[in-house]
C-alpha cells in the first residue's frame, strides 16, 4: 500500500466538496410535450465508489481505495479519522436530502 502524504489527506474534504457541487448541479435532458429540448435539474446521490474509483483520479490524479476509506474512518490518527468523518458526514446530508425531496430511496437503500 502507498503511504498518502498529509497533503493528500488535508486536500481530499475539497475534493469531496467539487464531487458534491457536481452532484448538485446535476441537470438531464428532457423533451416536452411540445418536443422542446430542456434542461432539468436532477441531483446526484454522491457515492464514495465513484468518488474514489473515478472522479478523484481522473481530476486529481490519485486516489485511495474503498478499504482504506474506511480504516482511515476508525483510524487512531486524527488527521486520516477527522478528514474522512467530514467527507462521510456530508455525502450522507447531501444522500439524505435527495432522498427526502427527490424520491431516489431506492437508489439510496441499494448503496
Amino acid at each position: 500500500m502507498n503511504a498518502k502524504s498529509e497533503e493528500f489527506i488535508l486536500g481530499l474534504p475539497e475534493w469531496a466538496d467539487k464531487y458534491m457541487k457536481e452532484c448538485i448541479d446535476k441537470v438531464k435532458e428532457v423533451a416536452t410535450g411540445s418536443g422542446k429540448i430542456v434542461e432539468v435539474k436532477e441531483r446526484n446521490i454522491p457515492t464514495i465508489e465513484y468518488f474514489l474509483h473515478i472522479w478523484l483520479p481522473i481530476l486529481n490524479g490519485e486516489s485511495i481505495n474503498r478499504k482504506t476509506y474506511y480504516e482511515w474512518l476508525k483510524s487512531e490518527d486524527p488527521i486520516k479519522s477527522n478528514t474522512i468523518k467530514v467527507i462521510d458526514d456530508k455525502f450522507k446530508a447531501l444522500a439524505t436530502d435527495i432522498v427526502a425531496n427527490e424520491g431516489k430511496g431506492i437508489f439510496y437503500a441499494k448503496n
